[in-house]
């Protein structure tokens, strides 16, 4: 059957996480609250920062974009995971696999540039504390973010626009739990060499630039803490980054263990393993870095219970 005169498949099956038939069943409960806890997580996170005055700053208006990030980032793969989980089913129809190749990047790209934003703010806040108010305008914050998510579906574009190109006459099972782009390619009966062009060039462009940036940042206020005379003036400046720090350390981990490694080094289900990592365990770990290691976060949610 063909799709679209493109495809000789009308859908793909997911083989889903590398564990037993019997253990179905604690992981489907496990992954519904892993998820359940990043929806919740990071809608507490938006309200609080709507909500509470004290957070109306540069900083918590880039975190209230990135926790709606996590959310929908998490939310393009948890659903159908858990879904196939539950019905037994592990079949993916042609258009919603490219759909969810589509947003994944667009999420994940997005996720990017905004640990990127945040990176910048904390650098301007502790390297030039005198003028951040001036350099972080809204109108900066504005248009960082509207940047952001432009690029980000210029980016996921790039990538869907070529995979839609290629045709699929063979094998249509993934080894994966969902559709990614990588594993696709393997599956083309076509040439996909324009579609690795992109992915070698968009991701030097869009992973390595950025990280190289959060590190020069995050080198500049080292350089910047060190000159500082005091050391409640160095603890109050470590405070200050070490959340971010912490989620850009969880992010761009599982993202070098995965596509920096060797591949020979790496089995499909130790490739799944690391997905997971990047796409369900970040995501929820994000609100509790952000709550429990940021005495802003904790003042909130102590005003916002104490009004209710």
């Amino acid at each position: 059957m063909r799709k679209d005169n493109q495809s000789c498949v009308s859908e793909f099956i997911l083989l889903g996480l590398p564990i037993q038939q019997e253990e179905q069943g604690l992981f489907y409960a496990l992954f519904l609250a892993m998820y359940l806890t990043t929806v919740l997580g990071n809608l507490l996170i938006i309200l609080l920062i709507r909500l509470d005055s004290r957070l109306h700053t540069p900083m918590y208006f880039f975190l209230s974009h990135l926790a709606f990030t996590d959310i929908s980032f998490s939310s393009v793969t948890a659903p159908k995971l858990l879904m196939n989980m539950l019905t037994q089913s592990q079949s993916i129809s042609y258009a919603g696999c490219v759909s969810q190749v589509y947003f994944f990047l667009f999420f994940g790209c997005n996720d990017n540039f905004l640990l990127t934003s945040m990176a910048y703010d904390r650098y301007v806040a502790i390297c030039h504390p005198l003028h951040y108010t001036t350099i972080m305008s809204q109108r900066l914050c504005f248009l960082l973010v509207i940047v952001s998510w432009v690029f980000s579906s210029a980016v996921a574009l790039l990538h869907t626009l070529p995979l839609a190109r290629l045709s699929f006459c063979g094998d249509n099972t993934l080894p994966h739990f969902f559709c990614d782009l990588s594993a696709l390619l393997k599956l083309s009966s076509s040439d996909t060499s324009v579609n690795e062009l992109v992915i070698l060039l968009l991701g030097t462009g869009v992973i390595t630039l950025p990280f190289l940036w959060i590190l020069v940042s995050y080198g500049r206020i080292g350089a910047t803490i060190l000159k500082t005379p005091s050391l409640k003036g160095i603890c109050k400046a470590l405070s200050r980054c070490s959340s971010h720090l912490s989620v850009v350390s969880l992010y761009y981990g599982a993202i070098i263990g995965l596509y920096l490694v060797p591949s020979s080094n790496n089995t499909n289900d130790s490739e799944v393993i690391v997905a997971v990592l990047y796409t369900q365990v970040t995501p929820m770990l994000n609100p509790f870095i952000y709550s429990l290691r940021n005495r802003d976060m904790k003042g909130a949610l102590r005003r916002t219970f104490s009004l209710s």
